[in-house]
C-alpha cells in the first residue's frame, strides 16, 4: 500500500509534537514533508528568555536536530516561507519557489507578536520578542547602546526586560496596566514582583501609554554595529529606511513625557499567523477555525495545531494545552479516529526573573466568591486562594509555587473543601529541607544546585541528575511525561514540587502543571471515568471487547491499563464477569508476595487477629516442613512465613487450606486486615466487644477486590489502641454506640481519617462499612488509596451518598454483599484443586 503524503507548515513545538505524536501511532503512514521559515530546526521557545539572559545557548534548546529528522525519513526545508496553498491540486508552494503534493496538510504556523500601530514603530531598534532571530537583535543591540525600553510588563516583557539588564542595559518597562502581569497576578503579588525587580535594576513605568517613537539622526556605523545578529538588520522586521543614519532615539507617551531608548521592545501580545490559512479560503477568525478532531472546518484534508488555531473561540499559548491538541491531531492523522480535543483548563506555573509564580483560575474573585490570603512579606511569599461554594475557584501564588499542582487538581476535579479549608493555605504536605531550605524566591536556584545524586522521589529512587536527563533527552515538558517516564512523583507524590521545579528550571517555566483531561495511560484516550461508564452503559464484560469498543490503541495494552481495566469489569459485573489472570500483577497471580530475593511470603488469614493453639501449632508444622527461614508478627496482627520457594507455594497452600486457613490477601489490591484490640471483654476501657465486630466485619470484606489495598480496624474505646483512625475504614468504640472513619493513611504521608457519622448497633456498622467499601470500589480510579479518593470527591460526596441517602445506602450495602458471593473464594484452596488437575505452571512476570 502506498504511503501516503503529509505536509507540515511550521516547524514549531506544536507541529513538531503531533509529527513525534504520529510516528508513535503510525511510523510508516505518511512521507513526511517538514517547512520552517527559521533557518533552526525545531527549538524551545520558552527557553530564548534564559538565551537572551546568556544562561543557555542556540545549540542547547534545539529540540530536534537536522539528524533527527534524517532518521525518520523527514524530508526538512528550513527557511523557507509557504506563501501559496492550493487546495484543489493539493500542494504548497514556498517563497522560493519550490513546490509539495500532499494528501493531508497540516498547519501549524504558530504566531506573530503584535507590534503597535503608533507613528516610527516602523523605525530601526524597533522590533519583537518571538523568535532567535529577535534574540539576536537584542543581543547585538546590548553591546552598542545603552537605554533599552521594554513596552509590555507582562511574562515575555519582563524576561526581555531582565535578559537586556543582564546584558549591560538601562532598562525601563512600559505598562498600560495598573500592575505588572495583570493576566496571571492580582495586585498585591504583582507588587511584590515588582518591588524584587525594581531592587535588581529595573524601572517600571505603570499606566502610560505610548503615543510615538521618535527618531534620532546619528553618525554611520560599520555593519557589525547596524546588524542584530549575524545577518539580521537591527530593525522591525521588513522596516525600511538608512539604518546607518536614523534610528529609534526615544519614546513619548499621551500625557507628553518622554524616555530615551536605544531599544524598543514590543512584547505586547501575540495574535494567530493565519494569513496563508486567510488566502487559502480556511474559515478564520481570531485564529484558524477547527472542530474537537483538530481539522479544519473548511477542509477536512486540512489539520492545524497550536497558537494559530481557534477551538471553541479560544486560542491557547501555553505548551500544555498544545500538546494535548498535537495528541488529538495525531491519533487522527493515524486514522484511529477517537481522540476529542474539548478545550483546556490552563493553569500557569511561571519564572520570572528567579522568582517563581503559579496562577490559575478565577484568582481575582468578585461576588459569590470568598479569599483566604497569605502574605509574609520578609520571606517574599504570598499565597491568595479563591473560593466559591466550598470549591476552589483560583488561586495566586508568589514564591512558593510548590502546591500549585495539587491546587489546580483541586479546581479542575471541582473538589469540595469544606472538610480541609482551614489546612488548604499550607499545602497538600510538608516537603522538609530536602532542596527546600531558606527562602522561597531563590526555589530554583536551590534546587537546581543540589547535586546529580541526590534522591529526589525517595519512594521510586530516582535521583536529580535522571529527571534533568530524561527531560533533556526524551523533550519532557508535563509533570505527567516525566512521571511516567521517570516515575518520579508517581507514588506518594510528597517530591511533586520539587520535580516540578525541575522540570520548569530544565524545560522552561511557562507550561500547564497538569492537563484538563487525564487519560489512564497511552494506550487510550479516555480517563478511568469514561472506562467506567462505557463498560456499564454498553454491557462491555471482555477486556477484547472493552478494548476494541474504546478503540485501544495498542492490541493488548500495557501494564498500567489491563490491571485497571481488569478491575473495572470484575467491579461492573462481579457475578458475570471472568478474571483475566494474566491482567494482574505477579503478587495477585501467585497469591503470595514476591521478595527481593525471587522468593515469597506467605500469610494466612487470622479473622480480627484472633488464633489459637491449634492454628499456631498448624502455622509451625507448615513452617518447619517447608523450611521457612524467617517467621514474623506482622503490624495486622497476623503470621508472616518468609522465603518460600515458588516451587513450594502449591503444597503450603494445601497445608494451611486443610488446617482452615484461608488466604489473608496480604498481596492483593483487596481487603487485607481488619486490626482490633481485645476490647470490652477482656479491656477495663473498653466500651464495646472491639474483637468480635472485628471478626465479624472481617467475614463481610474479605476476599473483595479493591482499588488499591484497604485496611480496617476497630478500636474498643477512644484510646485507640487498634489504630482505627489511620485506616481506610476505622470504628472507635464509645459508650453510646460507634463512630465510623474514613480515609486514613499510615504509609509514607499520614492521614488520620475523617469522621463519617455515628452509628447505635453493630447491625448498622456492618451497613455502613458495606456501603462505603462499594462506594469506593465504584467511584475510585484504580490504584487510588482511600486517602486521595475522599480528598479528590470530597467527604460532603460521601456522606450525602452514604449517610444521608438512606435507600442509596441500604443499595450500595447489597451490591457489595452479592459481589461477595462471588468474591469470597479462597484463591489458596482454588488454585490447589486446580493444580491437582495440571501441572503447576511457573508465573510470568509481566509488571
Amino acid at each position: 500500500m502506498a504511503r501516503m503524503k503529509l505536509v507540515l507548515v511550521g516547524n514549531g513545538m506544536a507541529g513538531m509534537r503531533t509529527l513525534e505524536e504520529l510516528l508513535k501511532a503510525a511510523p510508516e503512514m505518511y512521507d513526511i514533508t517538514v517547512f520552517g521559515d527559521e533557518p533552526h530546526p525545531n527549538y524551545n521557545r520558552i527557553m530564548l528568555s534564559p538565551v537572551l539572559a546568556g544562561e543557555q545557548t542556540v545549540e542547547q534548546i534545539i529540540l530536534n536536530p537536522r539528524d533527527w529528522y534524517a532518521e525518520r525519513g523527514i524530508t526538512l526545508h528550513t527557511g523557507r516561507r509557504i506563501v501559496k496553498i492550493d487546495r484543489k491540486r493539493r500542494f504548497v508552494e514556498a517563497d522560493d519557489g519550490s513546490r509539495a503534493n500532499y494528501d493531508r496538510l497540516l498547519l501549524a504556523t504558530g504566531s506573530k507578536p503584535f507590534m503597535l500601530p503608533v507613528p516610527g514603530a516602523h523605525l530601526p531598534g524597533v522590533i519583537g520578542f518571538r523568535d532567535i532571530a529577535d534574540v539576536d537583535r537584542m543581543i547585538a543591540a546590548s553591546g552598542h547602546y545603552r537605554n533599552a525600553v521594554v513596552i509590555g510588563g507582562g511574562l515575555l516583557g519582563l524576561e526581555a526586560a531582565n535578559g537586556l539588564k543582564l546584558r549591560g542595559m538601562d532598562v525601563s518597562v512600559v505598562h498600560i496596566g495598573d500592575w505588572l502581569l495583570d493576566r496571571q497576578l492580582d495586585e498585591p503579588a504583582a507588587r511584590l514582583l515588582q518591588k524584587n525587580l525594581e531592587a535588581k535594576g529595573l524601572k517600571f513605568l505603570l499606566k502610560k501609554q505610548t503615543a510615538e517613537l521618535l527618531p534620532v539622526k546619528q553618525i554611520p556605523l560599520n555593519p557589525p554595529l547596524i546588524k542584530g545578529g549575524i545577518d539580521s538588520p537591527l530593525s522591525q522586521r521588513g522596516a525600511g529606511g538608512d539604518s546607518s543614519t536614523v534610528r529609534v532615539g526615544s519614546l513619548r507617551f499621551k500625557d507628553g513625557e518622554s524616555v530615551p531608548a536605544d531599544l524598543v521592545v514590543m512584547a505586547v501580545g501575540i495574535r494567530p499567523n493565519t494569513a496563508l490559512a486567510e488566502s487559502a479560503g480556511l474559515h478564520c477568525d481570531r485564529g484558524l477555525r477547527v472542530n474537537d478532531t483538530m481539522q479544519s472546518l473548511t477542509d477536512a484534508r486540512i489539520y492545524a495545531v497550536g497558537e494559530c488555531v481557534n477551538h471553541r473561540g479560544i486560542a491557547y499559548g501555553l505548551v500544555a494545552p498544545l500538546f494535548e491538541q498535537a495528541k488529538v491531531c495525531a491519533n487522527h492523522l493515524a486514522e484511529h479516529g477517537v481522540a476529542r480535543y474539548q478545550g483546556s483548563m490552563t493553569s500557569t506555573k511561571l519564572k520570572v526573573t528567579g522568582i517563581d509564580l503559579f496562577s490559575a483560575g478565577n484568582f481575582l474573585g468578585g461576588e459569590g466568591h470568598e479569599e483566604i490570603v497569605l502574605q509574609d512579606a520578609g520571606r517574599g511569599s504570598y499565597k491568595k486562594l479563591v473560593l466559591k461554594d466550598n470549591r476552589l475557584a483560583g488561586a495566586c501564588l508568589y514564591g512558593d509555587t510548590l502546591d500549585g499542582t495539587w491546587y489546580f487538581e483541586l479546581m479542575r476535579d471541582g473538589t469540595n473543601v469544606a472538610d480541609f479549608r482551614d489546612k488548604l493555605l499550607f499545602g497538600r504536605h510538608h516537603l522538609g529541607d530536602s532542596g527546600n531550605g531558606g527562602g522561597v524566591g531563590d526555589e530554583k536556584t536551590r534546587v537546581m544546585a543540589l547535586p546529580d545524586s541526590t534522591e529526589i522521589c525517595g519512594c521510586n529512587g530516582v535521583s536529580k541528575g535522571a529527571i534533568v536527563a530524561s527531560i533533556r533527552e526524551l523533550k519532557l515538558f508535563t509533570l505527567d511525561e516525566v512521571r511516567a517516564h521517570t516515575k518520579a512523583s508517581g507514588s506518594c507524590g510528597s517530591c511533586t514540587g520539587l520535580v516540578e521545579t525541575i522540570l520548569a528550571a530544565t524545560a522552561g517555566g511557562d507550561y500547564s502543571v497538569a492537563p484538563s483531561k487525564k487519560p489512564l495511560c497511552g494506550c487510550t484516550d479516555y480517563t478511568h471515568e469514561e472506562i467506567r461508564a462505557a463498560i456499564q452503559q454498553n454491557g462491555l464484560k471482555t477486556l477484547p471487547e472493552a478494548m476494541r469498543f474504546m478503540d485501544w490503541k495498542t492490541p493488548d495494552g500495557c501494564t498500567k491499563c489491563r490491571p485497571a481495566l481488569n478491575y473495572y469489569l470484575l467491579c461492573a459485573w462481579p457475578t458475570e464477569y471472568v478474571d483475566d489472570a494474566q491482567s494482574r500483577y505477579i503478587n495477585e497471580r501467585a497469591h503470595g508476595n514476591i521478595q527481593k530475593d525471587g522468593s515469597f511470603s506467605v500469610v494466612p488469614r487470622m479473622w480480627g487477629g484472633l488464633t489459637n493453639p491449634r492454628e499456631l501449632r498448624a502455622i509451625a508444622d507448615v513452617a518447619e516442613k517447608f523450611d521457612v527461614p524467617e517467621m514474623k508478627v506482622t503490624g495486622g496482627q497476623r503470621i508472616d512465613l518468609f522465603g518460600v520457594k515458588k516451587e513450594d507455594l502449591p503444597a503450603m497452600w494445601a497445608d494451611l487450606s486443610a488446617a482452615g486457613f484461608v488466604s489473608g490477601h496480604a498481596y492483593g489490591k483487596a481487603l487485607r486486615t481488619v486490626k482490633t484490640c481485645v476490647g470490652a471483654k477482656w479491656c477495663r476501657f473498653g466500651t464495646q466487644d472491639s474483637t468480635g465486630l472485628g471478626v465479624k466485619l472481617e467475614h463481610l470484606t474479605w476476599g473483595s477486590w479493591m482499588p488499591h489495598k484497604y485496611k480496617l480496624a476497630v478500636s474498643g474505646c477512644p484510646r485507640n489502641c487498634a489504630e482505627a483512625t489511620i485506616k481506610d475504614f476505622g470504628v472507635v468504640c464509645v459508650d453510646s454506640g460507634y463512630e465510623l472513619h474514613v480515609g486514613g493513611n499510615g504509609g509514607i504521608k499520614v492521614r488520620v481519617t475523617d469522621l463519617l457519622t455515628k452509628v447505635d448497633t453493630e447491625e448498622q456498622v456492618m451497613e455502613y462499612t458495606a456501603a462505603f467499601a462499594q462506594l469506593y470500589r465504584e467511584e475510585a480510579h484504580y490504584l487510588e488509596r482511600t486517602a486521595p479518593w475522599v480528598e479528590r470527591v470530597g467527604l460532603a460526596h460521601i456522606k450525602t451518598r452514604v449517610v444521608e441517602d438512606a435507600e442509596n445506602r441500604a443499595a450500595l450495602a447489597e451490591r457489595f454483599r452479592i459481589s461477595q458471593i462471588s468474591a469470597q473464594v479462597d484463591p489458596w484452596k482454588e488454585r490447589v484443586e486446580g493444580d491437582k488437575k495440571r501441572e503447576f505452571i511457573p508465573i510470568r512476570v509481566v509488571a
